[in-house]
């Protein structure tokens, strides 16, 4: 009964970063093809410090809080892994209709991984602190950078691609939390 409940909560935080995703294409198009994997996951890593400088500052100066940085993870998670997939390009060589179709299939993905780990973790997550989700996206950014300075080849590790849908999923889980009114 809890995966039942815990996916359905998936599919609406994923419907709300899906639909900013769309909002930000209205604006900007599909310009992110342009980034580098490194790239990506930098805009990942600046999100992340972002959150735990107001989580341990207990402030923001510019206004925004924390959930929205939450969803851009979500979103540069996927960006990065269609990045992985298609490779960089020097101009924009999608359209936004490819754009949303990538996205549903990296999402869809990334969900049955989700619930694969979540079913094997025993929904782990809804004991942790944010903060702890926080650290934990935080250290899937470093072991990334680590596998990007050594040509995105691992020997024992998981790859670029699991980490990327592992923050993902961490983002996702610190958004339900929010959802449901248990930030601590």
């Amino acid at each position: 009964m809890a995966e039942v409940k815990t996916s359905e909560q998936y599919d609406r935080v994923v419907a709300r970063c899906r639909d900013l995703y769309i909002k930000k294409m209205g604006d900007y198009g599909p310009s992110w093809r342009i980034f580098r994997p490194s790239s990506m996951t930098d805009q990942i890593f600046i999100k992340v410090m972002r959150i735990r400088t107001i989580q341990l500052e207990g402030k923001t100066l510019v206004g925004d809080d924390i959930w929205g940085e939450f969803m851009a993870i979500v979103n540069y998670g996927i960006m990065g892994l269609i990045q992985l997939e298609r490779g960089f390009s020097n101009n924009v060589d999608i359209t936004r209709d490819e754009a949303i179709k990538l996205y549903d299939r990296h999402i869809a993905e990334t969900k049955a991984l989700m619930i694969a780990k979540n079913t094997d973790y025993g929904e782990a997550w809804r004991d942790m602190m944010i903060s702890s989700i926080t650290d934990m996206i935080m250290a899937k950014v470093q072991r990334v950078k680590s596998i990007e300075q050594h040509s995105g080849k691992v020997s024992v590790s998981e790859g670029i691609d699991a980490n990327y849908q592992d923050m993902i999923n961490y983002a996702v889980f610190a958004l339900i939390r929010h959802d449901e009114g248990t930030e601590f």
